[in-house]
């Protein structure tokens, strides 16, 4: 008698359980969640992506500057702050983080002043 009622209780448990496995299963298989879940990953890769895209283009600017001295010093060129090339403006007006953040101001640039 104690053996049957052990497999009894038993049967019952796992089928208990087994309903609740697949009852979990299928309401995380509802067009509702796998779009909220599709929704959440696209949000994640995009993130993922943004942050390595800053990344990439902080270190091309920073090398850039770096070979720019490197360039400078080789020619003894000596960059007056005063009189700072149009591109560097633009760029340090695009930089919020920089102490020389210049808001709201336009730059022309005429090509033909080099030559």
């Amino acid at each position: 008698m104690f053996r049957r009622t052990f497999w009894f209780t038993t049967g019952v448990a796992a089928g208990v359980w087994a309903t609740t496995k697949v009852n979990r299963k299928l309401k995380q298989l509802t067009p509702e969640n796998l779009a909220a879940t599709a929704a959440n990953k696209a949000l994640e890769t995009g993130q993922r992506l943004k942050d390595r895209a800053v990344g990439f283009a902080l270190d091309v600017r920073d090398n850039m500057a770096q070979r720019e001295a490197e360039l400078e010093e080789a020619l003894g060129i000596h960059e007056n702050p005063e009189l700072s090339p149009p591109r560097r403006l633009a760029a340090l007006e695009h930089d919020r983080s920089n102490p020389q953040y210049i808001e709201n101001t336009t730059y022309s640039y005429n090509r033909n002043e080099d030559h």
